[in-house]
């Protein structure tokens, strides 16, 4: 194997590979990345039973051949090189890479014990990049982080024909997104669990080209797996076989009053005054007509914060605690200037979404959102008396 390219186009590849290797390998070839080389196309892959990644890029090829080198010094040392092309040659059992003065010399690992990269599941549909992106985003923020409990750690993804839904929680919070997408096939439906981290890294990465393909199979035909391609690379992900909540009857249908919030300013006054607030000790929200009072801390042993807010409040008065961390993660999600909090009582769950400005008699009308496409659950705190 011989070929020269672009050091540039090489440490992108590289390095997006490189992101879904194992830290920890429970056998040391699934460290590695495999290099492959046919006709003018180099092959970037990573593969560790769980999740396989590959990036294609255009090479000038010498020698077609294969290589498995150490992934994450790889990744490191195409990251250093200087700007200049990079020549990298397979001499026997080692691997050498030349870019300008600087020469490495790696060893390779058994390419004939690498496993073979799961195939790509056929089409189910596109969807803009940026859309899946935003609401991946979205909604991986409240996926457990628990991996004794699997099904708290995975995204629900809903297909529905043109519309998909993702919902995640990890008991405190619940998050969910709809979205239009392109179905290769009208009348489609299907459920799976994805693990999160895995499609939050992937979703922020295939944003080079203006469309992501996903792909499915589950069901009797073996391991479910889902499959992500945008612009020459792809990813795929084993399917989480567990159960997830039945998150819609969770979700309150009415609210016997609401908020009206700033974003900006109400983040930036949750974050001054959370500045207090011990670990596990709650934002403590008083909502009045016209303003928030926000508070924190209190006893003699710890700082104290307070904080008013003018924001529209419809309703009678009420206090509410909220954990400020899930807080400010919801409001950073919205992506909206103003954002509307539902509440039915202080100690029931509350819902966080989007509002969007009323655009000028001037302005062009943007395109609307589906009703709800956001909304963010919040478990409230119990306040002491």
């Amino acid at each position: 194997m011989k070929f020269r390219v672009a050091r540039e186009v090489l440490a992108d590849a590289v390095a997006w590979t490189a992101r879904s290797l194992p830290p920890r390998p429970s056998v040391p070839v699934l460290a590695g990345i495999l290099l492959e080389v046919d006709g003018s196309q180099l092959s970037v892959s990573g593969f560790d039973y769980e999740v396989s990644a590959r990036a294609e890029i255009d090479v000038q090829t010498s020698e077609s051949g294969r290589a498995l080198v150490p992934g994450r010094l790889l990744a490191e040392i195409t990251r250093a090189l200087p700007p200049h092309p990079v020549d990298i040659t397979a001499e026997g059992p080692r691997l050498a890479i030349t870019c300008g003065n600087a020469r490495f010399s790696l060893p390779t690992l058994p390419v004939e014990d690498y496993p073979s990269l799961p195939s790509m599941p056929s089409a189910a549909g596109i969807v803009d990049s940026d859309v899946f992106a935003e609401a991946v985003g979205q909604v991986a923020i409240a996926a457990g982080r628990d991996d004794t409990l699997p099904m708290l750690t995975g995204v629900r993804l809903e297909i529905e024909d043109d519309l998909i839904t993702l919902a995640a929680t990890d008991r405190y919070r619940l998050a969910v997104r709809e979205f239009a997408w392109r179905p290769e096939t009208s009348g489609i439906s299907a459920a799976v669990l994805v693990p999160a981290r895995t499609l939050a890294d992937a979703a922020k990465t295939l944003t080079s080209g203006p469309e992501i393909t996903l792909s499915l199979s589950s069901g009797s035909s073996g391991e479910g797996i889902l499959g992500l391609s945008g612009k020459d690379r792809q990813t795929t992900t084993r399917l989480l076989d567990a159960e997830f909540v039945k998150y819609r009857a969770i979700m309150p249908n009415e609210s016997l009053s609401n908020a009206t919030l700033p974003v900006s300013l109400f983040t930036d006054a949750a974050k001054r005054v959370a500045l207090v607030a011990e670990r596990g000790t709650p934002l403590r929200c008083e909502f009045t007509p016209g303003q928030v009072t926000l508070r924190a801390g209190g006893t003699d042993d710890e700082g104290q914060a307070e904080e008013r807010c003018d924001v529209d409040f419809d309703g009678d008065p009420l206090t509410i605690g909220f954990n400020p961390t899930f807080l400010l993660d919801g409001l950073a999600a919205v992506h909206t200037p103003q954002a509307r909090l539902d509440f039915t009582s202080p100690l029931k769950p509350a819902v966080l979404s989007g509002v969007e400005e009323e655009p000028s008699d001037d302005a062009p009308a943007a395109p609307a959102e589906r009703p709800g496409s956001y909304r963010y659950l919040i478990m409230p705190v119990r306040l002491p008396g």
